[in-house]
């Protein structure tokens, strides 16, 4: 038995949105192997811990979030990787989390990292272990996710505009989505958005107003990318060229 064991890793695919653009946390790594390459945050599961604590505790330690607060956005189980030959260091079995995230600060490496930052989906370099494929995993699920859920909302503040939230489904799908279209679907979906008292004010024609997060989880019906509703597949992509991180 005992030549059967094997370590129990977690990683995350940590997405934001910034200026527009879907962005994933990378972390340097500052100890073998892979040593100064980019790679997904993660860790190895403690003995008192299970998966989803390692999960919110590497979260809090990399972006100085707190998993029991709102600002954690939106924090789920992906998949296990499971490849033999995944780490040179022997038979580790990583379990993939994906993380929806209001932008946040820059952040602040923790563990074995050298420097973290926030790296746009399109600029990924080459990363560590099989990691490329983990974010390919990650950015593909928050793509299908946002067509009949309403997590988009993970990536807005507490107070967003129906604009906003057009720019998160916008980032993410890497697309352009009709104003006045999406602004009819997000607002007449019972449960999407709820409305506060509050205008924008200081722009030029009618204020806009400002919405929170309303009580439903599902859509119906779901708002579907342009490739599903052409009846195409969608496949993820595994970004690997420089510039990498910022």
């Amino acid at each position: 038995m005992r030549g059967n064991l094997f370590a129990v890793a977690v990683n995350l695919v940590v997405l934001t949105v910034r200026s527009d653009r879907l962005h994933v946390l990378l972390i340097e790594r500052g100890e073998p192997p892979f040593l100064g390459h980019w790679a997904l945050p993660g860790g190895f599961v403690r003995p008192e811990e299970d998966l989803v604590h390692t999960a919110s505790r590497r979260l809090d330690e990399e972006t100085g979030t707190d998993t029991g607060n709102a600002v954690c956005g939106h924090l789920e189980q992906l998949a296990s990787y499971a490849a033999p030959d995944r780490d040179p260091r022997g038979r580790v079995l990583s379990v993939g989390y994906l993380a929806l995230l209001p932008d946040m600060p820059e952040p602040t490496p923790g563990g074995g990292a050298t420097a973290s930052a926030w790296c746009a989906v399109d600029d990924v370099p080459q990363l560590a272990f099989d990691h490329q494929r983990i974010l390919a995993d990650g950015v593909e699920r928050a793509k299908s996710k946002l067509e009949y859920t309403t997590l988009a909302v993970s990536f807005c503040p507490d107070e967003f505009t129906v604009t906003d939230l057009r720019r998160v489904y916008e980032a993410v799908w890497e697309t352009s989505l009709d104003p006045r279209n999406f602004q009819r679907k997000v607002t007449s979906t019972d449960g999407f958005l709820v409305p506060t008292t509050t205008l924008v004010t200081g722009g030029r024609g009618r204020p806009p107003r400002l919405f929170r997060r309303g009580p439903a989880t599902a859509l119906h019906p779901p708002m579907l990318r342009e490739s599903h509703r052409a009846g195409n597949r969608p496949t993820a992509q595994n970004a690997a060229s420089p510039p990498g991180p910022a």
